[in-house]
């Protein structure tokens, strides 16, 4: 009786996997429909590539699980494609062909404060465990408009979650909301916690080939997310 009850409770449902990865893509208006197939196609292929499917089998468990987001103005962000575990390269056609034929959902401007928000509500809500917990935001603009994009990312980070930054740098948005270069706007305001970094991409096969290997970066990293100063705590409490 107790193991019935026990195979029905959520926590027992949860699957354990090596990494929970949101990529948390810009829909928004300064992206055309020919640049959003673009992207769409180009994390669609870089999930399915040979090297990250062996980076993914080379964890623990051999699987990940991902969700992809679009988003734009402070009232738009959408989930294309809901969570889905990748073990394997069906696993990945499977999200690839799903997210190819989604259709267009994000609309207005430059909301990366929501962004992260709505990112970090499904991995808050999802019945998937980790140690790893990843939103991985690209983008061609700054932050301008939503909540405050320092309040939103540094309570994101000390809930265990590391955010990371594309920048695509490729379609004539290039300053931050300072006049400071994009990557550098993404750099100071938009990554945080252990091990987070920015990459840019310079036209449309940088983004492809640059996107690539940030997801096998992220992939092999076995280090857990979260703030320093979190690490540090639970560190210090199994003392």
């Amino acid at each position: 009786m107790l193991a019935l009850l026990l195979s029905g409770s959520p926590s027992a449902r949860a699957q354990t996997v090596d990494l929970e990865l949101v990529f948390a893509a810009d829909g928004s208006g300064s992206i055309d429909d020919d640049e959003l197939r673009l992207q769409r196609e180009g994390y669609a292929a870089a999930l399915s590539d040979s090297k990250v499917l062996d980076a993914i089998a080379s964890g623990g468990h051999g699987r990940i699980a991902v969700a992809y987001v679009e988003w734009g103005s402070p009232l738009s962000q959408h989930t294309i494609v809901d969570w889905m575990v990748i073990a394997g390269a069906d696993d990945a056609r499977a999200f690839g062909q799903a997210l190819r034929a989604a259709p267009r959902a994000a609309w207005g401007y430059n909301s990366i404060s929501e962004a992260i928000a709505y990112s970090a509500d499904l991995i808050r809500n999802n019945r998937i465990d980790s140690d790893r917990k990843v939103i991985d935001v690209s983008g061609d603009g700054p932050q301008i408009g939503g909540r405050p994009l320092d309040l939103i990312r540094d309570s994101v980070v000390a809930e265990g979650v590391t955010i990371n930054a594309l920048v695509v740098a490729n379609r004539g948005v290039r300053s931050g909301p300072r006049g400071e270069p994009l990557d550098e706007h993404y750099r100071n305001d938009v990554i945080g916690g252990i091990g987070a970094f920015v990459v840019v991409a310079d036209d449309e096969r940088g983004f492809t080939r640059t996107l690539l290997g940030k997801m096998i970066r992220e992939i092999v990293d076995r280090d857990p997310t979260g703030a320093p100063a979190r690490r540090l705590a639970e560190r210090e409490a199994t003392r």
